[in-house]
């Protein structure tokens, strides 16, 4: 079965579209874009030059792909690119930018899915299944770790960190690195683990138990987080459970400083 190529669309002879595509009115696809198969285009979205999109993608209404960064500095001679993960779902309105640097990625892993008018900015690296509701903001070179959740309105400050697993609060405001497995409401405040999100990935009791530990010793006594992270990495229940490895792990590498508990910053 070929693809479905509306009459009124626009699609560059220099870009290739796979096998059961589909392209609707007034969509526009332009020179060098790469689809694989089984995309939709929806009405009226652009996709952009030098977009890559892996299988099954599909792009809503208004949508734009492959944009220019919102960058001062940014040349718009240098060739960038946003690669879009098979199986992705993008709503109607979204924004994705590409990278500032030549031969850059921006990055969208497999299965995400990206609501109504959220946007990612230039150099942004998303991992698998990572869901934006409507209306959620990402700076430039912001990275999020596989099955996050970032809630509608939330807005995600450039060059921000976001570990696995982490739930983010519809409305926060994220300035800071935000460890794995944690949520996150109102301004850069945690409010304990996302245990909703442990669960369904089937993280065992145990594990459960280390994580909980490390949470507490780290963001809820007040103290240097990076040094205590450094103090309990290679306590006996740390080398056996790599969630929670994982987590202290995460306060050992370069930051822009971490988010802390209600508990510590007294907001209620």
């Amino acid at each position: 079965m070929g693809s479905q190529i509306h009459s009124t669309s626009i699609i560059s002879p220099e870009s290739t579209l796979g096998n059961q595509c589909k392209v609707g009115p007034y969509a526009i696809v332009e020179d060098g874009v790469t689809m694989g198969e089984k995309c939709e285009i929806e009405s009226h979205a652009i996709i952009k030059k030098g977009t890559v999109l892996g299988d099954g993608v599909r792009v809503g209404h208004f949508s734009v792909l492959g944009g220019d960064p919102q960058h001062l500095e940014f040349d718009r001679s240098i060739d960038s690119i946003v690669r879009v993960s098979n199986d992705v779902r993008i709503g109607e309105g979204v924004t994705i930018h590409r990278s500032i640097y030549a031969d850059g990625v921006t990055k969208i892993g497999p299965r995400c899915f990206l609501m109504g008018h959220c946007h990612v900015g230039h150099d942004g690296q998303l991992g698998d299944e990572v869901i934006l509701a409507n209306g959620a903001l990402l700076g430039g070179h912001v990275t999020v770790g596989d099955f996050t959740f970032i809630g509608g309105g939330a807005g995600i400050h450039q060059f921000t960190r976001i570990g696995g697993g982490a739930m983010i609060g519809g409305l926060s405001e994220v300035s800071r690195d935000v460890p794995p497995n944690v949520t996150v409401a109102g301004r850069n405040q945690s409010c304990g683990l996302n245990l909703t999100g442990i669960k369904r990935r089937g993280i065992s009791k145990d594990e459960v138990k280390a994580l909980k530990y490390v949470y507490r010793q780290v963001l809820m006594n007040g103290g240097n987080p990076t040094e205590i992270a450094a103090n309990c990495i290679n306590e006996q229940i740390i080398e056996t459970t790599p969630i929670a490895k994982e987590f202290l792990e995460f306060f050992l590498t370069e930051n822009r400083g971490f988010i802390r508990s209600r508990s510590v910053t007294g907001k209620s």
